[in-house]
């Protein structure tokens, strides 16, 4: 497990469960050795003790010794130092899982697609879905989405596959993956997932409610589809557990630190002061800029994410740009039925000072 975060460790908590050996990487060697010596990780998941089988060590070479499969949580913006530091100890072949999320930044590559030209060789795939690290350490029931590509052999022996082995790996306790086999919808869910979320954050934040948040969500999950599909991906992935599961999941709760971000936003909280000024990641604040970048090079429609990423990083204004989102010209929701209408008001600014 590449990542000693809140994530990492919950996942390495489902893996030790279900009596899997676990070597905890952790960038800090004395958050490792923290780990071993109280059983707990502290500084990310307080109060939860971790089960027997976890070994948590500071130097990635141990960590990789001997692993039949790796899974790496660390934030998407340090992938390819990951992979660098990974490369001369990783075992020749054996499965990657990418528990992180995300588009990289410039080059608009998905994370998979990160790994795969970093480390050649090796079987890649990803692990996403609706869970919360706590809930998930604490074994309160929970699903996610095993994906990886399937190759010619692992349609021939499916049970053989990586996807399948490490969906049993991870079975255990109330933890319950699936399996899939399309990675780029579940890679394109878990990446736009984040901003279609601050979206959500910035409108709660402002003081609107559950018609609107409902909105966002469908219309965000019509973007997943989009981008999803014009990447290879299935529309039909994006309805399941890594795109529809895991938005709504991350839409409904301030302890997605997205959700928070927008909330502390639309609050009116300037981003510097936003989590009391501490250096807080947020991955849907990083990827936004990376999914607009690759939405228009190929020509995919994302408004919601637009309007996100132009308050977060193109200095607009909050309240006038969902003004403008709310007026765009109407739609058909079957994009078969194709209908573009005018807006009868589109200068027209929503109500955000009224009290609600």
């Amino acid at each position: 497990m590449i990542g000693a975060g809140s994530w990492g460790t919950a996942l390495a908590t489902v893996l030790a469960r279900s009596g899997r050996d676990v070597s905890l990487w952790s960038r800090r060697a004395e958050l490792a050795e923290a780990i071993n010596l109280r059983s707990e990780n502290h500084d990310y998941l307080p109060d939860i003790d971790l089960p027997p089988g976890i070994r948590a060590t500071g130097v990635i070479g141990d960590a990789l010794a001997g692993a039949e499969a790796v899974l790496i949580v660390t934030p998407s913006s340090t992938l390819r130092d990951i992979c660098t530091a990974m490369a001369p100890h990783i075992p020749p072949g054996i499965p990657i899982a990418l528990a992180c999320k995300g588009i990289e930044r410039g080059t608009g590559l998905l994370l998979s697609e990160v790994v795969s030209d970093m480390l050649p060789g090796h079987p890649v795939g990803a692990v996403s879905g609706p869970t919360f690290a706590r809930e998930t350490a604490l074994d309160h029931p929970t699903a996610a989405t095993v994906a990886f590509p399937f190759s010619y052999a692992d349609r021939l022996d499916p049970h053989a596959s990586p996807a399948a082995r490490l969906a049993v790996s991870l079975s255990g306790g109330g933890f319950r993956p699936y399996v899939s086999d399309d990675l780029v919808g579940v890679e394109v869910g878990g990446a736009v997932k984040n901003v279609i979320a601050i979206a959500c954050g910035m409108m709660s934040g402002a003081g609107f409610a559950e018609n609107t948040r409902a909105a966002l969500i469908t219309r965000g999950i019509d973007e997943m589809k989009q981008l999803a599909e014009a990447l290879g991906g299935r529309r039909e992935t994006v309805t399941g557990l890594a795109g529809a599961g895991d938005l709504t999941l991350t839409c409904s709760s301030t302890t997605s630190r997205n959700m928070s971000l927008g909330t502390q936003l639309g609050q009116g909280i300037a981003r510097p002061d936003c989590f009391d000024g501490k250096p807080v990641v947020v991955e849907g604040e990083v990827n936004a800029v990376s999914v607009i970048d690759l939405a228009r090079r190929i020509g995919v429609p994302m408004p919601i994410c637009e309007t996100v990423n132009a308050v977060l990083h193109e200095g607009a204004d909050l309240e006038d740009s969902f003004s403008a989102l709310w007026r765009r010209p109407i739609e058909a929701e079957p994009r078969a039925l194709d209908i573009i209408l005018d807006h009868p008001s589109p200068s027209a600014r929503l109500d955000f000072g009224v009290p609600r």
